[in-house]
This record gives structure tokens, sequence and C-alpha cells, in this order.
């Protein structure tokens, strides 16, 4: 117990106060896994947003969604360490950390008979609280190497962002990735990777040719990312038929709990916690996505689960959650400049006269695309203007 709090402090007072002024070699603004204010819905946000943003330049852009095979598990602790060395914190710290990888071993018992043991040299301890930011610290040296790329992070999973003018510099990229992984004892898996090319829903700009696919990447027309489920035209559809279809499993299970005599107001929180937990993940980066046909679905099986008593009549619409949800985060990304989304926000606008107040005091960015008007960052610009 006492350990487990230690690390807790070594991260929390050390390591993430370290992330915020890295070397030039290391670069965190990438990654959106462990560490203060970071999120899947952060990472999925800033995903979208420079997706979209160079669709403005480009008919297509190419995602790359890296897989990494066992990766928490084959991570060199020589190559963590190293990276460790670099960053600004205490060599009393240091050594603690190094003193946590040091001295393991492992042997094996089969059949009786049981193996000599072997140092542990690799693997990042999983369920301590040293081991994800460990990650966050070994991945902090992989960059594109294409100006114009970018990668987006959150621990293991990676997503390698090609726009349609670097779109030669794609296998350069992968040979990049598979060096760096080489290096820190990691294995690039072609065969679970895979690669969408996204495309503006109505775009007139229609492409010369569909890019080549990379060797051992599979195509695929919609793409799974930290559990959100998009097309390469940014729809959402499948995304929502598989959460309503996993939220209509669980009201089975909860039509079962009343019957074994659970109360209606525990049957309420249950299904806050469950459904309504499952509906709103990660809100903010989708929900400016859906079209109307999309928000009607979900506020219809909000109502009937009302009807049948799972959830209360004067419960908040799904629209209003999620207006909530915008504005919580967007108060904690204009209030908190060490915020992982604060980069995304446009500089503050002059004030020569006195003008009726709007919710923020930032410069309107133009628009140029409907698909572009969905990203959290846009939509909360220009909420009041809209309105």
């Amino acid at each position: 117990m006492l350990s487990r709090i230690l690390e807790r402090i070594v991260v929390k007072d050390f390591i993430y106060t370290s992330l915020q002024s890295p070397p030039s070699n290391l670069n965190f603004a990438d990654q959106f896994a462990f560490q203060p204010t970071a999120s899947t819905t952060a990472a999925l946000i800033q995903l979208l947003q420079v997706i979209t943003n160079m669709l403005d330049a480009n008919p297509y852009v190419l995602v790359y969604a890296l897989d990494f095979s066992k990766a928490f598990d084959t991570v060199r602790h020589s190559a963590v360490l190293d990276k460790f060395t670099r960053l600004k914190i205490p060599d009393n710290i240091y050594n603690w950390i190094e003193h946590f990888f040091r001295d393991h071993s492992h042997c094996t018992k089969f059949g009786g008979k049981t193996s000599e043991f072997r140092t542990i040299l690799a693997s990042i301890i999983q369920g301590s609280g040293l081991g994800p930011a460990s990650y966050v610290v070994t991945a902090s040296d992989l960059h594109p190497v294409t100006p114009g790329n970018v990668m987006v992070k959150y621990a293991d999973d990676t997503y390698l962002i090609v726009p349609a003018a670097n779109v030669q510099s794609s296998m350069a990229e992968i040979a990049n990735v598979e060096n760096w992984a080489l290096v820190n004892n990691l294995a690039l898996n072609r065969a679970k990777s895979a690669e969408i090319v996204f495309v503006l829903p109505r775009s007139r700009r229609a492409m010369a040719a569909s890019p080549p696919s990379l060797p051992g990447f599979s195509r695929v027309e919609a793409m799974k990312i930290l559990g959100v489920t998009i097309t390469r035209k940014f729809s959402f559809k499948e995304h929502l038929d598989a959460v309503l279809g996993s939220c209509a499993q669980t009201l089975f299970a909860l039509r079962t709990l009343r019957n074994h005599g659970l109360s209606t107001d525990a049957l309420h929180t249950v299904f806050q916690a469950t459904v309504v937990g499952k509906l709103t993940y990660a809100s903010q980066a989708w929900w400016g996505f859906t079209n109307a046909a999309d928000r009607n679905r979900i506020e219809a099986f909000l109502r009937r689960a009302a009807r049948l008593g799972y959830r209360d009549t004067s419960a908040p619409t799904m629209a209003s959650i999620c207006d909530k949800a915008d504005d919580k985060l967007f108060r904690l990304v204009r209030t908190n400049p060490r915020h992982v989304l604060h980069s995304l926000l446009p500089p503050r606008k002059p004030e020569h006269y006195r003008l009726r107040e709007r919710s923020h005091s930032l410069q309107l960015p133009t628009r140029s695309t409907s698909v572009r008007d969905g990203n959290f960052i846009m939509r909360m610009l220009y909420r009041d203007i809209l309105a």
C-alpha cells in the first residue's frame, strides 16, 4: 500500500511536472493518456480537428491506426530509463525509478518442474502507478518524419495522419515507426493495423485516384478509434447502432433487477450510470457531427426508457446533457493554459468597443465546411452566434 502511494506521488509531483517542459527531442503534446487533463475524449477532439482542418486544402486525408504487439509487455527498461534521464527530475527521484525497474525476475513451472530464475529486462508493470506514465515517456520520441504529417497517441494506441499532399511519405513514415519500435523492443503488427481515407461527405473535389494501400495494412470504410466508430465520410451512425444495441441489452438487465425487487430510485441510478454513461461517452467529440435523425434516435430511446420506468420522466434530454458536458469541457480548456486542448483555441480578439457579451473573448476562425463546423472547438466558438 505504501509503495502504491509513493508511486502516485512520484508520478504526480515529479513526472507530470517534467512533462510540461520536456527537452527538444521528446514530445508530449501528441500524447493524450496518463497525464493531467488528458482523456480519450481530448484525443478524439484533437484527431477530428486535425483531419477536418487538413481537408480544407486536401481532397482526402489518410489515417493509419498502428498496433504494437504486446506493447506494455515488451518495452526495454534501458530505453525507458534513457528517456527518463532527459527529463528534469531530481537525481534521487530518477534513482528511485531506476530501482523500481531493477531486480525483478521470473521463472516457469510446468509438469512439476521449475526453471531457473531469469532477470526481467523488459515490460512495464501494468496495474502500477508508474507503469502507464513510463509508457508515455517511452513513446515521447516517436514523431512523424515529414512536415505536415501528424501523430495522435493515447498510450499505445497511435494514429498517424497524412494529408493527400504528403501521400508519398506514407511508406517512409511507417518505416520510421518500425525502426523506432525495433529500438524500443516493440513490433508494429501490420496485420492488426488499418488505414482509412477520410473525405468530405459532399465534396465536389473528386479524387483523381484512390491512394494505394500500404503493404500489410487493411483499408476500411469505418474505423473504431478509442471506442468511437467513425466512417470515412464522418458518419457516426455505426457508432450509435452499436451503442444503442448495447443499451437495449442493458434494459433487459434492468428489467431483471426490477423483477428481483430493486427500487425505482435505484433503477434510475443504475440507468444513469450504465446506459446514459454509454450514450454520452466522448460526446463532446462526436455530438457535433450527428444529424437530426441520429439525435432523434437517441432521444426516442431515452423516452422509451422513461415510459418503461427505468428513467425519471423529468430527466434532461440527450441534447441538454451534451450541452452541459460541452460547457464544462470548454470552460476547462479556456481557463487552463496547460490543458492538452488549449493549443487549439484561437487568440483573443482585440476589444476596441464594448459589444454585447459572449461566452468567450476569442477570435472566430473562418468557417469553411459543414464537417469542420462539427468540431468541438468550432462549435463552442460559434455557439452564441448560431444559437
